[in-house]
């Protein structure tokens, strides 16, 4: 909340600076650069249509917004890039690439390599030998960061990450019931131990493994001027 009312100074800025969308048309059509500020909580991004001159001045110029209010842009988190070399943002990792079989190239938006190295890790802690004892224990648990972490990343290109995050559970918790099971093959493990409707099914006291490659890829979805605001009526 504190984020959100500080960092107001650069949406009243950039209101005033960069005029109505009919004023972004005009600017675009004389071949002006135009500007966008996105932005949640303390992050934001600024993207720019034009050359990266433009783009090098309004570092300066964010940076010159925020040092009125006794904030500063950190070094390390500021970067000035093309959209070919793609940038993280709110774990997204949101990048140009040329369409498979296609000679277009798109912007996709995908989770980051660091977004998705925080939840293996959080897989992997949960189902060390000695975290759980209790194979449904486990289950609840990592179900809980699975299912909250392919929900937030549903509306972009996560399919493929989805089904390696699904195989690496898979592998984890396998390997946790094997522990806990010793000297039992693979074959006699499939057999006693995984009792969910297939042999790669894994479940335990009703309740199964979820599987983050079953949650429905909506790409893209705009919402535009249907997000709930509530403070429209409050003003009117």
């Amino acid at each position: 909340m504190l984020a959100n009312v500080a960092l107001s100074v650069l949406d009243e800025h950039y209101r005033a600076a960069w005029g109505s969308d009919n004023q972004r048309r005009q600017r675009r059509k004389h071949g002006l650069p135009n500007w966008r500020l996105v932005r949640y909580a303390d992050d934001f991004v600024v993207l720019v249509h034009g050359e990266r001159a433009p783009a090098e001045a309004l570092r300066s110029e964010v940076a010159g917004v925020l040092a009125q209010i006794g904030l500063r842009l950190s070094d390390a988190k500021t970067r000035v890039v093309s959209f070919e070399d793609g940038f993280d943002f709110l774990g997204w990792r949101i990048q140009r690439h040329r369409k498979k079989g296609a000679d277009r190239s798109y912007v996709y938006t995908y989770p980051s390599a660091k977004a998705l190295a925080s939840v293996v890790g959080k897989i992997r802690a949960a189902t060390h030998k000695n975290a759980y004892r209790q194979l449904s224990t486990l289950l609840i648990r990592v179900n809980q960061i699975l299912r909250g972490w392919a929900f937030y990343f549903r509306h972009g290109v996560s399919f493929s990450v989805f089904s390696y995050l699904r195989a690496f559970t898979w592998r984890r918790i396998a390997y946790w019931i094997k522990k806990l099971h010793k000297g039992l093959s693979w074959k006699k493990l499939l057999r006693r131990a995984f009792t969910g409707t297939t042999k790669r099914e894994i479940t335990a006291a009703g309740v199964t493994l979820f599987d983050p490659a079953s949650i429905p890829i909506r790409r893209y979805r705009y919402r535009g001027a249907k997000i709930p605001n509530p403070w429209a009526a409050h003003i009117a």
